[in-house]
């Protein structure tokens, strides 16, 4: 692993707070090394006979990773590359396009380093989910659940790793009534790939327990779940999967992530990864 420090970026970044999340701390989990991060780094240095620098360097990586196989190991969760095979076989596509579509759509690792599914909370869709079912959400407004129930889109309130669960539990909640667990659930997006808890009963799946279950399992699930989602879910008159299998990058990535796919550039990094991969495997 390679030293970390105060305004480093990168996945290592976002691995290492993981395991501070793990740990108990209190930290934002993205790509960016910032305060809390820093401040939570020293502490662990603090507490585990360390020099106390903020640097992440090979010693406190040791540390750091045997603190958490202490808390119990996961690995057995990830996709493996037969995983992969098994998918462009089923949905015939070249391994290439998979393994593109892999790399840039989903988010890295599906699991939370404590083994929960990774989730992002969305209160919009939370407001239009409890509408779904019959409920004034309006009602429900106050300065206790306005972090989990708004109207309009925002990423004011994303905490990131864990802190989405703590979002999730408020919403579900904010009443006994079962339609708050339900519609709570169908408000997050769920695994590697990130598929809205409400498209369950689309992708075929009993329930949104049932979904949610299938979630925490493996990312073999996240991946089962993605093709049921390029399979089922149509743009522009054509299941999404059709644009993969003509190479139409910017089909695929505007109905897949909406407009804003331009702005991030997936479609030129859906191409370039499928071609990359098309070199590696030919």
């Amino acid at each position: 692993m390679k030293t970390l420090r105060y305004r480093s970026r990168g996945d290592e970044v976002y691995y290492l707070e993981e395991i501070l999340t793990k740990l108990g701390y209190e930290v934002y989990i993205s790509n960016f090394f910032g305060k809390d991060t820093q401040e939570a780094v020293k502490d662990f240095q603090s507490k585990n006979d360390l020099v106390v620098d903020g640097v992440v360097g090979l010693k406190t990586w040791t540390k750091l990773i045997a603190a958490e196989d202490s808390l119990g190991n996961f690995n057995n969760k990830f996709l493996s590359e037969q995983d992969v095979k098994d998918f462009a076989d089923q949905f015939d596509l070249e391994l290439a396009m998979v393994k593109a579509v892999n790399e840039i759509e989903s988010r890295g690792k599906g699991f939370l380093i404590d083994g929960r599914p990774v989730i992002l909370f969305e209160g919009h869709i939370f407001w239009r989910e409890l509408e779904k079912r019959g409920i004034n959400p309006s009602q429900y407004v106050s300065n206790h659940t306005k972090d989990v129930l708004y109207k309009k889109w925002t990423r004011t309130h994303y905490k990131g790793g864990s802190g989405e669960y703590d979002r999730l539990e408020k919403a579900a909640g904010i009443s006994d009534v079962s339609s708050f667990h339900d519609a709570a659930y169908c408000s997050a997006s769920w695994g590697a790939f990130q598929i809205m808890g409400f498209h369950y009963d689309h992708l075929g799946y009993a329930s949104i327990d049932h979904f949610v279950s299938e979630m925490y399992e493996h990312e073999r699930e996240h991946l089962k779940a993605f093709g049921k989602f390029i399979q089922k879910t149509s743009f522009k008159g054509k299941p999404l999967i059709d644009w993969i299998k003509e190479k139409n990058w910017a089909r695929f990535a505007e109905g897949y992530n909406g407009p804003g796919y331009k702005k991030n550039k997936y479609d030129s990094k859906l191409k370039n990864a499928y071609l990359k991969y098309s070199m590696v495997n030919s």
